[in-house]
């Protein structure tokens, strides 16, 4: 009994009558996956919506974010995330199947961008007017190029489309096209209207020189063979499939700072749309 009470008193004295506190372990940094030179999205610099984002997110997890930066978009996944090199990924489709997703915390879709002067606005792809335009902006391998297809404007663009790739990587030939640079296309009178991620043009349409109006495209549209091609989609984090405790703690992150996120999104100007409602399928 007395070493128990000789025991105890030694420990009070470390931790009350010495002065001294209990050591607590600095968190980790949250490794996020971050472009190197992708705007508005994020850069080195931290310039981007989504490097705002992380540091909210880091925030609010008690942690500092450390921001690991990819060149090109295609291998994030394997050679960053799943490697170990990061441990989120900002910016995800949500239900992407490579990742754990977050619930969204936004959900966004294409716009058509013409000047605000001396052109009609155009709000869907019936528009007369995108068969009349002379050129069209917009990049390939996007569901605006299935709609450009579908209303036969594809093959008048073809040429044009291959003078605004700003960017060809050495490696498996990746082209990259700048959102600024296609914006500009409009507000320079170069092009009679961009169809664009609404993310990825809105600091740009804001910053133009010239007014431009950016029109949300509807999400009811059909390709020739009448399925369906999706215009509005829902942004999440993303992370390992087996990191299922990161998972809940940045759902929970996600919901705490749910108005911090949204004032950033708006801030952009970045066209924001409801989820969709959940179907109940009844089995």
């Amino acid at each position: 009994m007395k070493k128990q009470i000789i025991v105890l008193f030694a420990g009070l004295l470390v931790t009350a009558g010495c002065g001294l506190q209990p050591v607590h372990a600095e968190r980790q940094a949250l490794k996020v996956c971050s472009a190197e030179n992708e705007m508005p999205y994020s850069n080195k610099k931290g310039e981007g919506f989504e490097n705002k984002l992380a540091e909210i997110i880091a925030d609010e997890l008690g942690r500092k974010v450390e921001f690991v930066t990819w060149a090109d978009p295609r291998y994030i996944v394997r050679d960053f995330l799943d490697k170990g090199l990061c441990d989120v990924v900002i910016g995800m489709d949500a239900g992407d199947p490579r990742v754990l997703t977050t619930r969204p915390y936004y959900r966004s879709g294409y716009v058509f961008i013409t000047r605000t002067e001396g052109t009609d606005e155009i709000e869907s792809w019936d528009d007369e007017a995108l068969r009349k335009a002379e050129r069209i902006a917009f990049v390939p391998g996007t569901p605006p190029e299935v709609m450009m297809r579908a209303i036969g404007r594809y093959n008048d663009m073809f040429n044009y489309m291959h003078e605004l790739a700003g960017f060809k990587s050495r490696r498996n030939e990746y082209i990259k096209y700048e959102n600024e640079k296609l914006v500009s296309e409009v507000s320079g009178g170069k092009a009679d209207v961009a169809v664009l991620w609404g993310p990825a043009a809105a600091r740009y349409v804001k910053a133009s020189s010239t007014s431009l109006t950016m029109t949300l495209i509807p999400d009811d549209n059909k390709r020739a063979d009448g399925e369906k091609v999706g215009f509005h989609y829902s942004t999440s984090l993303g992370v390992r499939k087996d990191d299922t405790a990161l998972l809940k703690e940045l759902e929970k992150a996600v919901e705490n700072r749910s108005d911090e996120i949204t004032q950033i999104l708006q801030a952009e100007g970045i066209p924001l749309v409801d989820e969709p409602e959940q179907v109940l399928v009844s089995k």
